[in-house]
Formats: C-alpha cells, sequence, structure tokens
C-alpha cells in the first residue's frame, strides 16, 4: 500500500470538508428535531456522502473522459476552486460552494432532506471534495496505488461518521475561537494542496517548465 497517498488523500478530504465545523452545523440544522429525526438527517447524510464519493472514485476518470476533458485540465480547475475555498477559509468566510447560495437554501428547503442538502451537498461534499477526489484517482493505476487510494478514503468516510455520531459529546469541547483557529490552520493546509495540485497539472500541460 502506498501510505504517501492515503495520508494525503486523508489530509486532503479532512481539511477540505472540516469536520470541526461542519459539526456545530449539523447540531444547529438538527437542534429542533426529534432524537429519531436527528438519526434520519445523520444516515442521510452519511449515505450521501459515501456514494458521492464511491462515484466520483469510481467512475470519475470516465466521466472526464466521456466528455472529452483532460485529467491535467481537470486537475488545474480543481485547484483553483480549492485554493478560493482555502482562501475563504483563511478569511474567515463561508463559501458557497459549500454552503450553498441564500437562494438555493430557500429552494430546497422544504424540497430534501437537511441530511441531503445542505449537510451532505454542498456543505460536506460539494465542488472541492468532487475534485479532490477525482483528481487523486489516477494513482489507482497501480495495486499499491490503489490501495492506498481506498484505504486513504474510506479511513477518512469511517472517522467522519465516528466525528458525526460522537457529535452532540464533542460540539461541548469546541468554542468559538477554537473553530476560528481551526478554519484557519485547514484553509493554510488546504492552500498547500491546492498549489501542489496547479503546480503539478502546469508541469504536465508545460513539460518544459519542469526544465
Amino acid at each position: 500500500m502506498d501510505f504517501t497517498i492515503a495520508t494525503k488523500l486523508f489530509a486532503a478530504l479532512f481539511a477540505i470538508m472540516n469536520p470541526l465545523s461542519t459539526l456545530p452545523v449539523f447540531l444547529a440544522l438538527t437542534a429542533d428535531l426529534t432524537p429519531a429525526d436527528r438519526r434520519s438527517a445523520m444516515l442521510s447524510m452519511l449515505v450521501t456522502i459515501v456514494v458521492g464519493a464511491l462515484v466520483c472514485a469510481v467512475a470519475g476518470q470516465f466521466l472526464l473522459s466521456m466528455f472529452g476533458i483532460d485529467v491535467q485540465n481537470f486537475r488545474l480547475a480543481g485547484g483553483l476552486i480549492v485554493l478560493l475555498i482555502a482562501l475563504n477559509m483563511l478569511n474567515g468566510e463561508e463559501s458557497s460552494a459549500h454552503h450553498g447560495t441564500d437562494e438555493e437554501k430557500d429552494t430546497f428547503k422544504a424540497a430534501a432532506s437537511s441530511g441531503v442538502y445542505p449537510l451532505g451537498i454542498p456543505l460536506t461534499f460539494g465542488p472541492g471534495t468532487i475534485a479532490t477526489l477525482i483528481i487523486f484517482a489516477p494513482y489507482t493505476d497501480t495495486l499499491e496505488g490503489a490501495v492506498g487510494y481506498y484505504a486513504g478514503l474510506l479511513g477518512y468516510l469511517v472517522f467522519f461518521g465516528i466525528l458525526l455520531v460522537l457529535a452532540p459529546s464533542i460540539a461541548k469541547w469546541l468554542s468559538p475561537m477554537a473553530l476560528s483557529i481551526s478554519k484557519r490552520i485547514m484553509g493554510m493546509i488546504l492552500a498547500a494542496i491546492a498549489a501542489e495540485m496547479m503546480t503539478g497539472a502546469l508541469g504536465k500541460l508545460f513539460p518544459a517548465w519542469l526544465g
């Protein structure tokens, strides 16, 4: 197993999904629900994330080729999306790509479970997450890379699921200052990952730059 790929993917998903910020939002949006309804919202949120992640991991490259999009071009575009999200996090702002616009929230408020929207999509599983999963997917061309990729992905999904179940207990320890600091730290990590995505893509698109 390629531990480097597993570690990088786990770190990228942790930074871009930022569970420390997601958990309080989950608790706030489900505060008025009964325990049964909260569990239902939690389950639908997890199912949305798992299904979306597996679709991107298994069929992401196929979808790109079907539309005639080169993976390096998508890697560059994905890096830009991730960088914009990271900059918003560094500035302490919410990105509409991962929180949805006010118009979208009003439109889907009565049409979908809160576990699917906005908790699942786009809060947790948004454009940055999709781009990250597809960009890392080419590593699955080798057996070691594939094992590392899916180990990092499944490891994070299990980790996130455990955090979600323990959300009420964890939220008691998360002060506004801790959330603010963690958001900026995750933003810095995410910006570094975005820079690596973009420079890697540019190196492949313009080999002469590599010297």
